[in-house]
């Protein structure tokens, strides 16, 4: 598509500058297609690993997402997940897992779903609800290992 006041392609348009010029994200981008393609922290632990688990799902889409942590010294210092769903699901899913290993308890807490996306460069509007299953399952997770005796 040619830019007929400038004679540019889109191309050549940074990427915020289009969004503006031509509305909300419509397509996925390539930091998304890489989470989707190439997932980080993507696994399971057992359950002497693990220090929380959580299970969730959205039943508008049917996707479902298993998350574990380990804590260490009040730090998630390993998080794994199994995201079954769309292209957003799961690259929201490992950029959650990516922004909330090293974290404290605390910061991890206080991640958004907003911060996933923001951290992706934007998913497609109608794709937004994706990003909540990661941050429901990783506050879910964090519950589950305040709910244990401490005796890690």
């Amino acid at each position: 598509m040619e830019n007929r006041e400038n004679n540019t392609s889109d191309a050549e348009i940074p990427s915020a500058e289009l969004e503006e010029a031509n509305g909300p994200v419509i397509f996925y981008n390539e930091t998304v297609i890489d989470h989707f393609t190439n997932p980080r922290n993507v696994g399971e632990m057992d359950e002497n690993e693990s220090d929380g688990f959580a299970l969730v799902g959205d039943p508008d889409c049917g996707d479902q997402m298993k998350l574990w942590v380990k804590v260490m010294e009040g730090k998630i210092c390993d998080i794994k997940f199994k995201s079954f769903g769309c292209p957003g699901a799961i690259a929201t899913s490992s950029m959650m897992t990516v922004l909330a290993k090293g974290k404290t308890i605390e910061e991890a807490k206080q991640l958004t779903d907003d911060d996933v996306v923001n951290a992706l460069g934007g998913i497609p509007e109608h794709k937004k609800h994706c990003s909540l299953m990661g941050i429901s399952a990783l506050h879910a997770a964090i519950k589950d290992y305040n709910q244990k005796p401490i005796s890690k």
